[in-house]
């Protein structure tokens, strides 16, 4: 039985005579208990879309199904009311009346929150309780509030008593711009206490009620949690003349960033957020000399341009900052964005594969990197989920494999993660291969509950040898940590001093560098044995180094590391 509550089993009940009508009802884990006779044979379903069935008959889209009605009207009525949000009230499960709502209003979307959206030019709008989303294009489609982008207008609004009664999405997006959510110095938050710019040019702000202010080239203006002009929305601060602006109130890898696009700020519970909405292809060239050496081989950074539009592709449609009107943040937790100023080599590589993402089956792929390999990859099940998800992401040799090892087991692995004459793609560079001791009062200070910590052993290892499941024992009791991250997360400390392939030494890190790990236990402390940077998944920037400086160009870096992928051009105005 499909209801308000959602679709419910109703074994041994008998409802059919209580469609459209409303009653009060008992319902535990998806299954309906007791349904009271209705009080009222009258019902009204609102927000519902209404289009042109077969044989005059009507189909309405109500609750996530897709009614089919007569109507009685005729064909004057129906054709007002095709393609559009009516509210439909029912007597006795006939339709008495409908309200066609027509008003609609336009504009980027800025944010979306559990009960209020924000569009540009309108300000923060309620949502009405039944809020309802529909594509109209293509097959037409019920979607719900998440899938409402930020930072475009694909979308038109329905608008009645002061509320939005529907988003209707009536065109794809075009992947044009992305909007990134600026953290504070240091990347320690998303919110800043206060948010001060400047620009080579005038800056023009903007805010919900229409006011306007301009400040003039080489003013600071700052703006706190206490600016009033943020009370009914967002402050939009756009440049003039092409030119950038500097947030002076953060800091960066290259000292005081500026950004191209313009900058949002808007008030939330936990201080002000800051948006950056630019061009994607000028993203772009400020993440890719982020996230590579800007002296790395030409094939290599293009690789890395091609992954880096890819994954921003699919970060804009999984719209994961919605609520503050951002894709993504510019932080390791997506891409690093404008940490290390832009270089004419990274732009050419950006450039030179201009509008290209990777696809498999025609959709863009989840396209991950990291550092550097132990001379394997991990495949789509590293963070817990079903390889078959993601079927390019196949665990891969960087190397040969002339002793045949089986790096799933860990005799092979232990003698694998040893060999430090072992030659791949990347095994030239240092954390290729490295190793730390760590003890059991260091342990401890995360390892709780168990007493004093005896023994470290891998009970289990994923493709490529990763560390899957670890199980530590102690005095008191066992504990197993499950996942690569866990197990990076458990076993590192700053304390830690990791010494790496070429002899150098390095401080810890409050996680290990890799989880492809083999653990010996040495008297009381315990030497971890380990290759790799990053979490193992995708492409190798090292191992793509490797690869262009011994001739391969980005389509065949791109090929080996994202099995049976294609690159695909998304067609974009330049």
């Amino acid at each position: 039985v499909y209801t308000s509550a959602g679709a419910l089993d109703c074994e041994g009940l008998t409802l059919k005579r209580y469609e459209d009508r409303e009653s009060r009802a008992i319902y535990r884990d998806g299954s309906l208990i007791y349904f009271e006779e209705p009080k009222s044979d009258q019902v009204v379903y609102e927000n519902v879309w209404i289009t042109e069935g077969e044989d005059g008959d009507c189909l309405v889209y109500v609750g996530g199904i897709t009614k089919t009605m007569k109507t009685g009207f005729d064909d004057r009525e129906k054709e007002e009311l095709y393609n559009n949000i009516v509210d439909l009230h029912l007597k006795d499960g006939r339709v008495k009346k409908a309200v066609v709502k027509k008003e609609r209003i336009f504009g980027r979307v800025l944010a979306v929150g559990s009960d209020s959206i924000e569009i540009e030019g309108y300000g923060e709008l309620p949502l009405s309780p039944t809020f309802q989303v529909f594509q109209t294009y293509g097959t037409f489609s019920r979607k719900k509030p998440e899938d409402i982008l930020v930072g475009y207008d694909n979308q038109e609004f329905v608008v009645s008593d002061g509320q939005v009664c529907a988003a209707l999405i009536v065109r794809a997006f075009d992947a044009d711009t992305i909007r990134v959510l600026l953290m504070d110095t240091g990347f320690d938050s998303l919110f800043h206490p206060s948010v001060s710019l400047t620009s080579g040019g005038d800056m023009t702000l903007t805010w919900a009620d229409g006011g306007t202010q301009r400040v003039a080239a080489g003013e600071t203006f700052t703006v706190t949690a206490e600016e009033a002009r943020l009370d009914r929305g967002r402050l939009i601060v756009e440049p003039e003349d092409g030119e950038e602006i500097s947030v002076t109130s953060i800091s960066r890898g290259q000292g005081t960033p500026s950004y191209q696009g313009r900058l949002e700020i808007s008030s939330e519970e936990e201080g002000l957020a800051l948006v950056n909405e630019v061009y994607l292809e000028d993203y772009l060239k400020r993440v890719v000399p982020s996230e590579m050496p800007a002296s790395y081989e030409k094939e290599a950074l293009k690789a890395q341009a091609v992954c880096a539009r890819t994954y921003a592709y699919r970060q804009i449609q999984a719209n994961g900052y919605r609520q503050y009107g951002a894709h993504v943040d510019d932080s390791t937790s997506y891409q690093v964005y404008n940490n290390i100023a832009t270089n004419s080599r990274t732009d050419t590589a950006v450039d030179e594969t201009y509008g290209q993402v990777l696809t498999y089956e025609g959709e863009p792929v989840e396209a991950f990197y990291f550092s550097t390999s132990c001379g394997a990859t991990a495949d789509g099940s590293i963070w817990g989920g079903d390889p078959d998800a993601g079927p390019y992401l196949k665990s891969r040799m960087l190397g040969d494999n002339p002793n045949g090892y089986d790096l799933t087991n860990n005799v092979d692995f232990y003698n694998f993660i040893r060999d430090n004459s072992y030659e791949a793609w990347d095994s030239d560079y240092a954390m290729f291969r490295w190793q730390t001791t760590t003890t059991g009062e260091i342990l401890s200070q995360k390892v709780t509950g168990i007493g004093t910590v005896e023994n470290i052993t891998v009970k289990s290892r994923g493709a490529g040898g990763v560390a899957k499941e670890l199980e530590i024992t102690g005095s008191e009791g066992v504990k197993t940590v499950n996942g690569q991250g866990q197990i990076r997360s458990i076993l590192g400390n700053i304390s830690l001093t990791i010494r790496r392939k070429d002899g150098t030494t390095i401080n810890g890190f409050d996680t290990l560098p890799s989880a492809f790990i083999a653990v010996e236990k040495s008297g009381s402390a315990f030497r971890i044995y380990g290759g790799g940077y990053g979490h193992g998944a995708g492409m190798s920037q090292n191992g793509a180094q490797g690869m262009a400086k011994g001739g391969s160009d980005y389509e065949d870096i791109l090929k080996f590391f994202y099995s049976g992928t294609e690159l695909e051009t998304v067609e974009k105005e330049p």
